[in-house]
C-alpha cells in the first residue's frame, strides 16, 4: 500500500510533490460545485413542484427522494462526470524532481483526453457517477425535510429562521447518509475515470459492474469502502454549510415575500 491512510496520504504528499499538490484539481473542482449547486437546487424545486409539492414547496418523503433522485442523476451527467474525469486526472498525476506532468491543467486534459482517447471519455465512470449523485441527493433532501419537522417543526415557507448551529448539524447528518450508503460506487467511478483509455491493451476496467467484480476479487471486498473518511470529512461539513446558507438565504426572501404580500392587503 502506498498510503496507510488519509493522514497519512497527507503526509506523504506534502514530504514528496509539496504542500501545493494537495491542490492538485482545485479549479475544476470548484467550477464544477458552482455550476451543480445552482442546477441542484433550483431543479429540485422544480421537480419537487411537477410531483405534487404543495404551494409552499412542502411535499412528501417519497417526492422528495424522488425529486432529489432525478435532479442527482440530471447534475451526474451534465455537469459532474466530465469535471471529475478532469480533476481525477490532475489529482493522480506525482509531482517530482524531474518529473514532466502529462497535464499541465484543466483545458490540457480536455484537450489530451479528445485528442488521444475520444469526447467520450470525458463521460468515463458516468454510471456510478449517476448512482452516486442520485442516490446522495435522493437521501439529502428527504433526511434534510424529515430532520428539520422532527427536530425543530420547521416547513418551507413558514418564514421559521432556525439558529446556525441547527442549520449546521441537520445539514451534517443529511450530508452523511448518501456517502454512506454508495462508497463502492464512488471507487469504482474513480477508478474509471483515472485509467488512460488511449491503448486498448491496457485498459483494466471496462465497465463499472467489471470494475466492481474485479475490485472486489482482487482487493477484497473492504476496498470498495476506500476513502471513506476522507470523504465524508469533506462531503457532510460541507452539505452543513451549504444548507446553512441555502436555508438562510429562502428564508430571508419567504418573509420578504410575506411582507410584500401583508403590505399589498393593508393598501387594499
Amino acid at each position: 500500500k502506498q498510503y496507510r491512510g488519509m493522514f497519512d496520504c497527507l503526509k506523504k504528499v506534502a514530504k514528496t510533490e509539496g504542500a501545493t499538490a494537495l491542490y492538485s484539481g482545485l479549479t475544476p473542482f470548484v467550477t464544477h460545485l458552482a455550476l451543480k449547486y445552482s442546477l441542484r437546487f433550483a431543479g429540485f424545486e422544480k421537480i419537487k413542484v411537477a410531483l405534487g409539492a404543495d404551494a409552499h414547496g412542502n411535499a412528501s418523503k417519497s417526492v422528495n427522494f424522488t425529486a432529489g433522485l432525478a435532479i442527482g442523476c440530471i447534475e451526474a451527467t451534465l455537469i459532474v462526470t466530465p469535471f471529475e474525469v478532469i480533476k481525477t486526472r490532475l489529482q493522480k498525476q506525482v509531482k517530482g524532481t524531474g518529473v514532466e506532468l502529462k497535464y499541465k491543467g484543466p483545458f490540457d486534459v480536455v484537450q489530451k483526453v479528445i485528442r488521444e482517447e475520444g469526447v467520450k471519455r470525458l463521460w468515463s465512470g458516468n454510471m456510478p457517477t449517476v448512482i452516486r449523485q442520485g442516490s446522495n441527493q435522493a437521501f439529502n433532501f428527504m433526511t434534510m425535510a424529515l430532520l428539520n419537522k422532527a427536530l425543530w417543526d420547521k416547513e418551507q415557507g413558514d418564514g421559521k429562521v432556525l439558529a446556525a448551529w441547527q442549520t449546521l448539524l441537520n445539514g451534517l447528518l443529511a450530508g452523511a447518509v448518501g456517502p454512506c450508503m454508495n462508497c463502492p460506487v464512488d471507487v469504482i467511478k474513480t477508478r474509471m475515470m483515472a485509467q488512460d483509455y488511449s491503448d486498448p491493451t491496457k485498459i483494466k476496467y471496462t465497465g463499472w459492474w467489471q470494475a466492481a467484480q474485479l475490485i472486489a476479487k482482487e482487493e477484497g471486498m473492504p476496498a470498495l469502502w476506500k476513502g471513506i473518511i476522507p470523504r465524508l470529512t469533506r462531503l457532510a461539513p460541507g452539505q452543513a454549510i451549504t444548507w446553512t446558507v441555502v436555508m438562510r438565504v429562502s428564508t430571508f426572501f419567504e418573509n420578504k415575500q410575506k411582507e410584500l404580500l401583508e403590505a399589498e392587503k393593508f393598501k387594499q
